[in-house]
């Protein structure tokens, strides 16, 4: 079966001439489907005019629900990333460094994508590819200083050595005292032709999966010699993108099923990049609703391997699809609060600068230069010509934007909408302000957003508001009406809500809630108390889309919780509540995922067998383990994921509508003996649209079977 390779983008000789890279929230009612198929009703829409925002279109109205006590964790110093390259010129000019400060970026890579596999920090080379001036690890850090940020670090190990890397984490801590924290082993080590597609330098004789793992225990061993107190990362792939799924010939697992089980409790944070493409804005602007699944299935992967609770770096990203006009601008607003929603520490988007490409023209007539840089590198393709050096392109406002809605040590809380083409995201403050960020992806024409709100009773001044309209070059900003705002076509639009006084509870958020124990019905949490009072009890929440829904209460803290559903994921929270009724902040998410029955009269044995990114082959065997033969057996289980179809299969029927899926015997296999004297096995390929984490929940002739 052909695997699709991704589109890559290698070293350049000469910079700023191709596109260079280094070869809500999220939980919302509306399918990917649904989605994809209202976005593309309007692709063929002509722009218009910015529209007034005092305008009302009653039949484009939108219900946009928010939930301030359903608490999906806060952002980090670290969240709002950016990419620098060694062969960028500009990258440490002042002008690049106050534009950068100024969109709020915390976090700066270096030395640049798969660069980071070929350079050599003691003497500033990198050879096959071309080093600019200035561009040297010192004047780096000159510029994440003088942002205020934090470098992530790229350790060469494509063509270095840990000892290598273990002399530039001394340089840094040690000598300059930097204090460097985050620093990766390799870049896009996967794409280093183990897999037949081949982009990244690695010059080891064993490319595979197995000696990448072991050779991260080896970075991890000499960097922290040099520093203990650095985070070591390791690379994966992300699930549901070349090559995920993928197994190299005599291989029994895919690139993340080889890795994590080794670098498990020794690489302190793992490393994925996500460039999910699209054929166009319309469907660009509908895969950071994927996003959330592959992250939840990262997740699920991590946990399963013995790596629960390790941190996720999303350290590259971009649409690949009109990269400098305004859809991409909406792309990236919506990437960055997606990724932070479930679970990423940083999301950094590729690049500062870096050239342009292929000349096209976005749906709203603005010329896309190809370039997938967040300034302009001032270059040409014929007689088309960027902009100025270092003038912002359209994505750079939508990650300006992400200031206003939230900063470091704020809360992001869940929202949704009842229209695919309107996105929300909400933030609230750590001064007790709610901020809502709106997203409009139609090109075409504004919708009235009408906030509704759950946990939050505003004081009915006037709103903070900031808008980014399509085809603007600047960040507007005003007040005004905070429950109805109408968001002009193709424009993102913070909205700030200022709490009524007494209303907020002084308690602080219960903390690190963990997960103790879980069976097939049950999980019982324990947390650390709140601060700010006493409170009068403790009441754990299950995330329902925006809607919560109390399962227990208790005044310690500790809880267990009852009646759960066999192999179901739940994200759950913890609040506290004072002697005035008033609840307090939501923790941080806890994700809970029970396990399939102890005790049953049927077991079922799902494997993946192989896959190519879109799509994989899977094996399910199934088991009679009861007192009684079964002649003729239906199996029903369901896909977590509603990107994901049978496209075919063998040694059963199998049926499917929506995400559920029926089994049934052919002529030759519809026996099970009792107490497990047979198996049946039977397989089928599934085509996956992101995420494709595996069924947990069977059913044999209607009973409930124990999964592995």
């Amino acid at each position: 079966m052909h695997a699709v390779e991704p589109h890559v983008r290698r070293p350049p000789g000469r910079p700023a001439r191709t596109p260079l890279r280094g070869p809500g929230p999220v939980r919302r009612a509306l399918t990917a489907g649904a989605v994809a198929a209202a976005l593309l009703a309007t692709a063929g829409r002509l722009p218009a005019a910015a529209a007034d925002t005092t305008a009302a279109d009653a039949s484009a109205a939108v219900d946009v629900t928010v939930n301030a006590d359903q608490g999906l964790g806060t952002i980090p110093d670290t969240a709002y990333g950016l990419n620098s390259a060694i062969w960028d010129a500009h990258m440490n000019t002042s002008d690049t460094q106050d534009l950068i400060k100024a969109a709020g970026i915390g976090m700066l890579r270096y030395p640049g994508g798969s660069y980071g596999d070929i350079y050599h920090w003691q003497t500033h080379t990198a050879p096959g590819g071309y080093v600019a001036p200035g561009t040297d690890f010192d004047s780096f850090m000159g510029t994440v200083q003088k942002v205020g940020a934090q470098p992530i670090l790229i350790a060469n190990y494509g063509s270095g050595t840990p000892d290598e890397a273990a002399g530039w984490v001394r340089y840094a801590n040690v000598t300059k005292k930097y204090g460097a924290k985050f620093w990766e082993v390799g870049n896009e080590l996967y794409g280093n032709g183990h897999y037949g597609s081949g982009w990244e330098t690695d010059e080891h004789a064993d490319t595979s999966p197995t000696a990448y793992a072991h050779g991260v225990l080896d970075y991890i061993s000499a960097m922290k010699a040099a520093d203990p107190t650095i985070k070591v990362g390791a690379v994966l792939t992300t699930p549901g993108n070349w090559p995920d799924g993928v197994m190299g010939s005599g291989e029994s697992a895919d690139w993340n099923h080889t890795v994590v089980p080794i670098v498990a409790g020794k690489a302190d944070f793992v490393i994925v990049h996500w460039y999910p493409g699209g054929s166009d804005a319309a469907g660009m602007l509908n895969t950071p609703a994927q996003l959330a699944g592959e992250l939840q299935q990262l997740r699920a992967e991590l946990d399963a391997a013995g790596a629960a609770d390790t941190p996720i770096a999303l350290t590259e990203t971009n649409s690949n699809v009109l990269m400098d006009t305004q859809p991409n601008a909406l792309f990236a607003a919506d990437t960055y609060l997606t990724a932070l929603a479930n679970g990423a520490f940083t999301v950094d988007w590729w690049d500062t600068h870096n050239g342009v490409g292929a000349i096209s023209t976005a749906p709203d007539g603005a010329t896309d230069y190809g370039d997938m840089g967040l300034l302009s590198s001032g270059g040409c393709t014929g007689a088309v010509c960027e902009p100025p050096v270092n003038t912002p392109f359209a994505p750079y406002y939508g990650i300006q934007m992400l200031s206003h809605l939230g900063r470091p040590g704020d809360q992001l809380v869940n929202a949704g909408t009842d229209n695919a083409l309107v996105a929300a995201h909400a933030v609230r403050q750590a001064d007790g302000d709610l901020s809502v960020l709106l997203i409009n992806k139609d090109p075409s024409a504004s919708h009235t957003a009408r906030l509704r709100l759950s946990g939050y009773t505003p004081d009915g001044s006037p709103a903070d508001v900031a808008v980014f309209r399509d085809r603007a070059s600047a960040v507007e900003t005003s007040t005004g009406d905070g429950t109805s705002r109408t968001l002009p076509p193709y424009s993102i639009t913070t909205v700030t809500l200022h709490p009524k006084s007494g209303t907020a509870s002084a308690l602080g958020a219960p903390r690190s809630p963990k997960v103790a124990s879980v069976t097939d019905t049950t999980a019982t949490l324990s947390w650390s108390p709140s601060t700010g009072g006493t409170p009068v009890r403790y009441e754990v929440y299950r995330q329902q889309g925006t809607t919560s829904e109390l399962l227990t209460g208790t005044t310690s803290t500790t809880a267990t919780v009852r009646n759960l559903t066999p192999g179901t994921t739940y994200t759950l929270n913890v609040l506290a509540r004072d002697a005035d009724g008033r609840l307090s902040r939501a923790s941080a998410p806890v994700t809970v995922r029970t396990t399939s029955p102890a005790e049953s009269t049927c077991a079922v044995a799902y494997r993946l067998t192989g896959g190519w990114g879109s799509g994989f082959n899977a094996e399910v065997t199934v088991t009679d383990t009861g007192p009684d033969p079964i002649d003729g057996w239906t199996l029903a289980f369901a896909f977590p994921d509603s990107g994901v179809s049978v496209t075919g299969y063998w040694n059963a029927n199998v049926s499917q509508s929506g995400r559920n899926v029926v089994a049934t015997p052919v002529s030759y296999n519809a026996a099970l003996a009792a107490h497990g004297g047979n198996s049946v096995s039977f397989g089928f390929t599934g085509a996956n649209s992101g995420a494709y984490s595996p069924p947990t929940v069977f059913t044999l002739n209607g009973t409930v079977c124990t999964t592995t």
